[in-house]
C-alpha cells in the first residue's frame, strides 16, 4: 500500500532508502526545534539539550540550585524513559513483522505532542511546568531513539553539537591544501555538509517559529507539528502488517 502513496505521506513507511531518511529527519528537526524553543518560552527550561541539562545538573548541585537540579532530573528522565519507549514499541511491531513500526513511534509522539498542545493552556495544577518538561522530554527521546534507528545511528535531530562539529570537519577537509599528484587526497563529502546544514537550519527555523507561535497563540502553536506528524504517521499505520513471509527491512 505505501508504495502507491505520495513521497511524503512515506516517510515513515517501513521500505527505507536514503532519501526518505534524510526527508524524515528535515521534518523531525524542524519539529524539535519548534518544541525546545515552545518548552523554553513557556517555562524556562529546553529539553532537547542533554549536554546542557546535564550541566545544568551539575552547576546548580554546587550553586545550591535544588528546583533546577530536579527540572533538570526530570528532562533527563524523560528523555531516557522516551528512548526506551520507542526502542519497546520499534522491537514489539518488527516482532510482529509490521511494516509500520516507525510510524507507531511517531504517531505516539505526534498524540503526545496533541494532547499538550490542546490541554496544557488548560491545566491550572501550580506546578505544569514538571509536566511539559517531562512530556517535551520524552518526545524528544522517542524521536531522536527513532532517527537513530531509521538512519543506523548516522544521523540525529536534536544533537546540535554534533552536527555542528561534523559540517566543521566536512569543510575542513574541503579546505584542506591539495598536493599534486597526491594517492590519497583529503576530500570533503558536499553531500553530507548540504544535510548537516540543512537539519541545522531547519531546527532553528522550527525554534523561531515555535517561539513566535508561543508567543502569539500559546501552546496550540504545537498542534501543527502534531498534526503534520499524524500526517506522516498515520498512512503507514493502515495495513502495517506483512504478509507472512515478507522479508523485513
Amino acid at each position: 500500500m505505501s508504495g502507491h502513496l505520495p513521497h511524503v505521506l512515506r516517510l515513515a513507511a517501513g521500505e527505507r532508502d536514503e532519501r526518505t531518511n534524510r526527508h524524515l529527519a528535515y521534518l523531525l528537526a524542524w519539529v524539535a526545534g519548534a518544541l525546545n524553543s515552545v518548552g523554553f518560552v513557556a517555562v524556562g527550561f529546553y529539553t532537547s539539550h542533554m549536554t546542557g541539562i546535564v550541566a545544568t545538573v551539575a552547576d546548580q548541585l554546587v550553586l545550591g540550585g535544588t528546583h533546577l537540579v530536579l527540572f533538570g532530573l526530570v528532562a533527563l528522565v524523560a528523555f531516557v524513559l522516551g528512548a526506551m519507549a520507542c526502542a519497546h514499541q520499534f522491537n514489539w511491531a518488527r516482532r510482529r513483522h509490521r511494516r509500520d513500526r516507525f510510524a507507531l513511534v511517531l504517531f505516539v509522539e505526534a498524540v503526545l505532542i496533541l494532547i499538550v498542545g490542546a490541554l496544557a493552556e488548560e491545566v491550572t495544577w501550580v506546578h505544569r511546568e514538571w509536566l511539559i518538561v517531562a512530556t517535551l522530554g520524552f518526545v524528544m527521546g522517542q524521536q531522536n531513539a527513532l532517527i537513530t534507528k531509521v538512519s543506523d545511528a548516522t544521523i540525529r535531530t536534536t544533537h546540535i553539537t554534533g552536527m555542528v562539529t561534523d559540517i566543521g570537519i566536512e569543510l575542513g577537509k574541503m579546505t584542506y591544501l591539495k598536493r599534486a599528484g597526491d594517492p590519497d587526497p583529503v576530500r570533503g563529502d558536499l553531500r553530507k555538509l548540504l544535510m548537516l546544514s540543512t537539519l541545522v537550519a531547519l531546527f532553528f527555523v522550527g525554534g523561531v517559529l515555535g517561539a513566535l507561535g508561543y508567543l502569539a497563540v500559546g501552546f496550540p502553536v504545537l498542534l501543527v507539528p502534531a498534526v503534520l506528524l499524524l500526517a506522516v504517521a498515520v498512512p503507514p499505520l493502515v495495513g502495517g502488517r506483512l504478509p507472512v513471509g515478507d522479508h523485513v527491512p
